[in-house]
């Protein structure tokens, strides 16, 4: 009893100065805590810089025994009034910067920036990293350590409510030595800083873990004040005359809650132009961006559309759901509300100078495409889109539009191979035409989804570009058209050695030899197997000309200047013509639009061309449609395509691009660019034809033999032709040899033979 008396009297509120003269002599890690919320001033010794930080109480977790000193500190210690609020750890911020702000400080500025609201000073001379000893991490200058907080501390770090719990390594957490020999080294140990009750923890697992239990228990306030969040805590970025907000951090690779791509601008465009044309066919419709994020898509379909459209905006997050209501009454849009408790009022917000209503919805994507029918969906969702395709063609109405775009470009392009057979079920590999290949993948999935839901498809538009894969496609309800478009899944024969390729034959029977279906004969002179089976694939077109041409009108009528060029090469690519010539007139004026068998409504025609909605084709509109597609089946592009540098002569210079294209088309080839690869060449040459015409076009690389080059290859070719001139004749005279072997063999049975072979050059049969 007598110590712990003479302990309490230590620990006695009449003896301040005694206390600070206690914490001034051990600046290494001692920290005093304040009683009834008074500062907290700690000491840590970093890079030879003493950082103050005021902190609160201090509780660590363990089986151990837990000692907490409560102290009153002195009012003149730090100049600082008692009511001034508790600082959190200096490793746990709200934004990058504000931890890159930190090692601009020297001794004791935190504080009193903090405290009077300053502004940071920042310099170009070496700074140290504010969480990390000097032993481990040497003063360096602003953009090394940009990177260290970011990979180091900032990517691994905990985030709760906003505030991010960065990894810290400062010796402020007592470690283990480890004994070696008779000598003990004190490791200092990555650990994090709790938000809400102050505990080191070392493993970022068992830190999301003790975060957890908190939330369960109901402890999701800290137990000390941290720093007011910023007035401006989002930014606003303007897109396509649409202002959306986003959280300071879009651009980091992490999964925010408002995650946000600039890069995906052109596939946004895209998008917004399919949903145009099909917004001339019918009004109004009812459009599902079934993965909101921050609702920039749906925002710029009713901004530009207005009445024409019903815009729905879901998301499954929370935090999500409320940047996307926020962001509508930035944009002065009205939101309607999917549940009915809540205030109208209040939802409304600043909305009332339009009338354009967005509805924001918080569900799963699969439960409200199931519940819901929808005249135009779309998907994008973080990497595949394989596991929504069931529930989007469950209920999407007839000739709607579905459109998804997939960005797991790793598997689409054979880089993880497996991953592409597990998602897709197709077997693929590293091709000249990987691009085009990721297209067919995707739209042989969407496919098969569809004809699960005895639904057919026709694809208006595929683009494969470096970041995704967009894939749109109109649905045709019916078990006939679904199994017309089963039909078109194939596989593909393609060779590794001269890269040629052709789709299987249709059929189940099997072949003797399925490399007599190859145009090349590599098999016949290279040993061993030379082809692999990639598949099953979409083998039918890829682009609809009709449809494009209109999403081209309306890139010019909304100044989308970014999808235009990307939409005249698709159009070029879609007619396999090299011709530029657009005019800027309505596209609606042109025979009435006929797509899919039957007529869309546009703004010239007649209202009986015009299907009415909702209602099946009829018997005479689907015989029209397929006399359409046996007529225009030999017009359809043809697959795939041939890269010029991949196929190119070695010492040789090859003709310009376009000059090269003529060359084609002069030999009696379609022939066009494509927008898979800008050095792609996409005709229905066979490969061989291909490689004759590069050849007869190119020139020696050395400059002597410049002049005299094309006359050379032009007698090569000459000399090329007669030699096959030569074996046609060869082929003739065996063809002759064989039938007068025919007649005397024939001549044998009667009794009557001559006895010299005119083949022979009179030769009798026998000397």
């Amino acid at each position: 009893m007598a110590a712990e008396e003479a302990s309490l009297l230590a620990l006695s509120p009449e003896q301040p100065e005694r206390e600070n003269d206690a914490g001034e002599e051990n600046p290494e890690g001692r920290e005093t805590a304040a009683l009834n919320g008074m500062v907290v001033s700690a000491k840590v010794k970093s890079n030879n810089l003493d950082v103050k930080v005021t902190g609160s109480e201090l509780e660590t977790e363990g089986k151990g025994t837990e000692e907490e000193s409560t102290r009153e500190s002195d009012s003149n210690m730090l100049d600082v009034s008692s009511d001034y609020p508790r600082e959190k750890h200096i490793s746990i911020q709200r934004h990058l910067a504000d931890l890159e702000k930190l090692a601009d400080l020297k001794e004791g500025e935190f504080t009193v920036a903090v405290s009077e609201n300053m502004d940071l000073p920042v310099t170009d001379e070496k700074k140290p990293c504010p969480l990390c000893p000097e032993e481990k991490f040497r003063a360096c200058y602003s953009h090394k350590l940009h990177r260290h907080l970011q990979n180091l501390h900032w990517k691994v770090s905990v985030e709760f409510e906003g505030y991010r719990m960065c990894i810290c390594h400062l010796p402020c957490r007592p470690v283990k030595p480890n004994l070696i020999g008779d000598q003990a080294f004190s490791k200092m140990g990555a650990h994090y800083h709790c938000i809400i009750c102050s505990a080191t923890i070392t493993r970022r697992t068992d830190m999301i873990s003790h975060i957890t239990r908190h939330v369960n228990k109901g402890e999701t306030e800290s137990r000390f004040i941290t720093v007011p969040a910023p007035k401006s805590a989002h930014e606003v970025l303007k897109e396509s005359a649409t202002d959306v907000q986003v959280l300071p951090n879009y651009y980091t690779p992490h999964k925010t809650d408002s995650y946000f791509n600039p890069k995906m601008k052109l596939n946004r465009q895209l998008i917004f132009c399919a949903l145009a044309v099909l917004a001339e066919e019918r009004k109004p419709i009812e459009c599902l961006d079934a993965f909101g994020a921050t609702g920039i898509m749906g925002l710029q379909w009713a901004k530009h559309l207005r009445s024409s459209v019903k815009v729905t905006i879901n998301d499954c997050n929370e935090n999500s759901v409320m940047m996307i209501r926020e962001n509508c009454h930035l944009n002065k849009m009205k939101v309607k509300l999917s549940t009915e408790e809540e205030d109208n009022d209040e939802a409304m917000g600043d909305g009332e100078e339009h009338t354009d209503t967005i509805e924001v919805t918080k569900m799963d994507a699969n439960v409200i495409m199931h519940l819901r029918s929808f005249d135009f969906i779309h998907l994008d969702p973080f990497g595949t889109s394989v596991n929504y395709l069931d529930s989007a063609f469950r209920n999407v109405r007839n000739l709607g539009i579905v459109s998804l775009t997939s960005t797991d470009i790793s598997s689409l392009y054979a880089k993880a191979q497996h991953v592409a057979l597990r998602h897709y079920g197709c077997n693929i590999v590293r091709t000249e035409y990987y691009k085009e290949l990721a297209a067919r993948v995707v739209v042989a999935a969407v496919t098969r989804a569809a004809a699960r839901c005895n639904k057919g498809i026709e694809v208006l538009l595929a683009v494969a570009l470096e970041h995704f894969v967009l894939v749109v496609v109109r649905v045709l309800r019916g078990p006939s058209p679904a199994d017309d478009s089963a039909k078109k899944i194939r596989y593909l024969i393609h060779c590794q050695w001269c890269e040629e390729r052709i789709f299987q034959k249709e059929g189940n029977m099997v072949e003797e030899n399925p490399y007599q279906q190859l145009p090349c004969d590599c098999h016949g002179s290279m040993p061993g197997k030379t082809a692999v089976v990639l598949g099953p694939l979409w083998s039918g077109a890829l682009f609809n000309t009709g449809f494009l041409r209109r999403m081209l009108f309306e890139a010019v009528q909304y100044g989308l200047d970014e999808a235009q060029p990307l939409l005249k090469t698709l159009v070029c690519e879609a007619e396999c013509t090299t011709s530029k010539h657009f005019s800027t007139h309505s596209p609606y004026d042109e025979n009435k639009q006929e797509e899919c068998g039957v007529y869309i409504k546009t703004r010239n025609a007649p209202a009986e061309s015009c299907l009415v909605h909702g209602k099946r084709k009829s018997d005479e509109v689907i015989r029209n449609a397929a006399k359409r597609q046996k007529s225009e089946s030999s017009a359809e592009h043809p697959a795939f395509y041939y890269n010029v540098h991949r196929h190119s002569i070695k010492g040789m210079n090859m003709p310009k691009l376009n000059k090269f294209l003529s060359y084609l088309s002069e030999a009696g080839y379609r022939v066009s660019r494509t927008h898979f690869d800008p050095m792609g060449v996409r005709t229905n040459a066979p490969l061989a034809q291909f490689k004759t015409v590069l050849l007869k076009y190119s020139t020696p690389t050395y400059t002597g033999g410049q002049a005299e080059g094309p006359l050379h290859l032009a007698e090569d070719v000459q000399a090329g032709e007669q030699a096959q001139a030569a074996a046609d004749s060869k082929a003739e005279d065996a063809e002759f040899l064989e039938d007068d072997k025919s007649r005397v063999a024939a001549a044998v049975f009667t009794g009557d033979f001559p006895t010299h072979c005119a083949a022979d050059n009179g030769k009798p049969f026998c000397s």
